[in-house]
């Protein structure tokens, strides 16, 4: 199974991979990407102002054809635009270097849009800050379905340069909803709000800011705190394991991809092997750590790999990649697996062609990985599989 290759670049074309798996319109990305065929023959990082520029044309579009919708009263037809519209605008910002013009104004639009959107859809999320320090952490909660009392929950991580808003568009909190389990997507430390409006830069010690998550969650009348788990998607793969095997009060854990050594795939981008993930990737990955410079950046990073911490975590854990995935080497899920020796239900699942979700977290196909998921946890904390 192949990822939506419109443009000659793998970074593009994960965006866009990412946005079509996240709901958008065909016939809307089409007309986002038709005009910039050309402007990505010169490579990842030049055009991307004008990738900006094309996606924010159809966002600002759907958000007027929303207040068509909700002059008439029809707000069931507003909140899919809306939505989309936010996509389309998170998708642009996400593709942008750090300070580029537009950027800060395009991602309070997308925030703005998402909000807006979901409620006139009236979907099952809701958006809190949860305390950390003297700041917050922001996160959206989507609630169990159909359950009496309090439910089991799935603490949802971003990774290098996803936001909470993408987390509930990959469909996963949807799907553990459906199966008796809330989940909590989270825009930690690095990500999201808590960087952009925050200024919180990551930190590879995941458990810091993952025992309040813990606490939040175990504080609701909703939640049965002794069945809660966390999972994370690309870096998440590396924050949740970490959490797991330093918060010992959560009771399961996944990756949705595998980040065994982000420090050493560190060291191979800089030889150019393997993908990036975004645009501009190494002022990126300076911004979101906080880093002044490269040799900063590789000192934060350095003690970014799970040798040492998989043997500690002690509760069921799962382990998924894909098998063509072309930014994190599917050698790294192995790694992770059989480092689990003490986890009492250890489980690896690499998606094949067979079924599809082969590239990085599913880019070519997200829905074997969120049922996977889902249903593990189902399984694990005690939901529901049909």
């Amino acid at each position: 199974m192949a990822m939506f290759d419109y443009f000659p670049n793998y970074v593009w074309n994960l965006s866009v991979s990412i946005a079509m798996a996240s709901g958008a319109e065909l016939g809307e990305i089409m007309d986002m990407c038709q005009p910039l065929l050309a402007k990505a023959e010169s490579g990842e990082d030049a055009g991307t102002q004008d990738f900006m520029a094309a996606w924010l044309k159809v966002a600002d579009k759907l958000v007027g054809l929303a207040a068509e919708d909700e002059a008439a009263g029809r707000m069931l037809s507003a909140g899919p635009k809306l939505q989309r519209a936010a996509l389309y605008y998170l998708t642009a910002e996400r593709m942008q270097g750090h300070g580029h013009p537009g950027r800060a104004e395009t991602y309070q639009k997308g925030l703005d849009a998402f909000a807006k959107g979901t409620q006139a859809s009236r979907d099952n999320v809701e958006r809190f800050e949860i305390p950390y320090g003297d700041k917050t952490i922001p996160v959206l909660y989507t609630r169990a379905e159909g359950v009496t009392g309090p439910a089991p929950a799935v603490v949802y991580l971003n990774g290098l340069d996803s936001c909470k808003e993408l987390l509930y568009w990959s469909r996963l909190p949807q799907e553990l909803a459906k199966r008796g389990i809330s989940t909590l997507s989270v825009d930690q430390p690095g990500t999201g709000e808590s960087l952009r409006k925050q200024g919180m830069p990551a930190t590879w010690k995941s458990e810091d800011w993952g025992t309040p998550l813990f606490d939040w969650l175990a504080a609701r009348a909703d939640v049965d705190e002794t069945r809660i788990g966390i999972t994370g998607i690309s870096l998440g793969g590396f924050y949740a394991p970490r959490v797991c095997a330093f918060e010992p009060r959560f009771a399961a854990g996944a990756v949705w991809g595998a980040n065994h050594n982000w420090a050493e795939v560190q060291q191979k981008r800089l030889k150019r092997e393997g993908e990036n993930p975004v645009p501009h990737y190494w002022k990126h990955v300076q911004w979101v750590f906080g880093a002044s410079d490269m040799d900063e950046f590789f000192d934060k990073a350095s003690g970014m790999h799970l040798n040492g911490v998989m043997d500690k975590i002690k509760v069921p854990f799962l382990v998924t990649h894909g098998a063509n995935d072309r930014q994190i080497s599917v050698d790294y899920a192995h790694q992770s697996y059989d480092q689990l020796v003490n986890s009492p239900k250890r489980a690896l699942k690499i998606f094949t062609e067979r079924e599809g979700g082969v590239e990085h977290v599913g880019a070519d196909n997200m829905s074997f990985g969120r049922s996977y998921i889902a249903d593990w946890f189902a399984e694990t904390l005690g939901g529901r599989l049909a």
